[in-house]
């Protein structure tokens, strides 16, 4: 009788209809592409010309991957996008079923002024799992780590949270790092958090990253708040099931168009999304890879024959967090090239 020395742990297992582990890394392939493209059009001022050319790259790069997607969270309404939209059927229509979140460029703007955390992100879970917005395409959100990720309630005051967080990581509340999109109507959350006593991190745009970095240990950064891109909430949740800690999020139209949309989906405006809600699959994957320089990733580097790029990669069935650093051959790339 031949002894059996190991077995995989059932709670790591997949079904054979499941995406497996080894979709992780054809998802960084999809994101590198995404960022070599847009990388080229860093610091040139055109954001839409850059957005276009990660969009082109992605969806050229999705086709290959071998899944059955459908795009939920796409470039979709907001953008007027003619590609990778919502509804779009992604990958080459083999494997698992899937919900796919792209977002080409987190941060067209600043790619285009060559500022730092602009990403090419992508998130995957099993079919149907993913929160449909129904057209709202903000939210206020609330992100935090694992400590505090069973304390905070984004219908609580700003104080009591930042007081739960700070109670829960065992620091003063003077010690907090807040990180808040530099918008107008942050104003009021602004002085609030400030009362409290905590300090505000601002960021121009890019609340994927910021949501990552406030969920993660050592990056100096304590919570997330504020009203942000629903899309972007959703790619986050799927990176936080990896990471541990909490995403909330409470639906926040603009119009009143949007808010009839929602009442017409069947939402309820005031109830409190959570990390399970915006994606409910303990399956999921999330990669990133960096266009320009960020609190997490390097962004894309070219030289005359290598360009070198820096990923990461998430899986929550396995709580797998990944960095891949990528040498690729400038030759083989030209394509995706900025045409003066």
């Amino acid at each position: 009788m031949t002894q059996q020395y190991s077995t995989i742990s059932p709670s790591l297992a997949v079904g054979i209809d499941e995406p497996d582990r080894n979709l992780a890394l054809e998802l960084v392939r999809v994101t590198e592409a995404a960022a070599i493209a847009g990388g080229h059009w860093v610091g040139f001022g055109d954001k839409n010309k850059a957005d276009g050319a990660a969009v082109d790259a992605m969806r050229s790069f999705l086709h290959t991957v071998h899944f059955n997607g459908v795009v939920v969270i796409g470039e979709g309404e907001k953008d007027e996008a003619p590609m990778l939209f919502n509804g779009e059927h992604v990958g080459d229509g083999t494997g698992p079923e899937c919900d796919v979140a792209v977002d080409p460029i987190d941060g067209t703007r600043l790619t285009a002024l060559g500022i730092n955390n602009a990403l090419a992100v992508l998130a995957v879970a099993e079919r149907g799992s993913m929160f449909d917005p129904s057209a709202v395409f903000y939210m206020e959100k609330l992100v935090t780590g694992p400590e505090a990720a069973d304390m905070v309630d984004l219908r609580l005051p700003v104080k009591q949270n930042l007081h739960l967080i700070a109670k829960a990581k065992g620091v003063k509340v003077n010690q907090l790092n807040v990180m808040i999109l530099d918008r107008d109507r942050h104003r009021p959350l602004v002085e609030e958090i400030r009362e409290a006593g905590a300090r505000t991190k601002f960021i121009m745009d890019g609340d994927v990253a910021g949501a990552i970095a406030a969920a993660r240990s050592g990056t100096g950064v304590d919570a997330l708040m504020g009203i942000g891109g629903t899309p972007e909430g959703i790619v986050a949740a799927c990176a936080i099931k990896s990471l541990g800690g909490v995403i909330q999020g409470r639906l926040w139209p603009t119009s009143d168009d949007e808010k009839q949309k929602a009442i017409d989906a069947g939402h309820d405006l005031d109830r409190v999304l959570s990390t399970n809600d915006l994606v409910s699959s303990d399956n999921c994957y999330f990669a990133a890879t960096g266009i320009t320089d960020g609190d997490l990733l390097k962004g894309v580097r070219y030289s005359k024959d290598k360009v070198l790029t820096q990923s990461i990669v998430m899986r929550s069935k396995s709580g797998t967090i990944r960095f891949v650093d990528g040498e690729h051959q400038a030759s083989k790339w030209e394509g995706y090239a900025r045409k003066n």
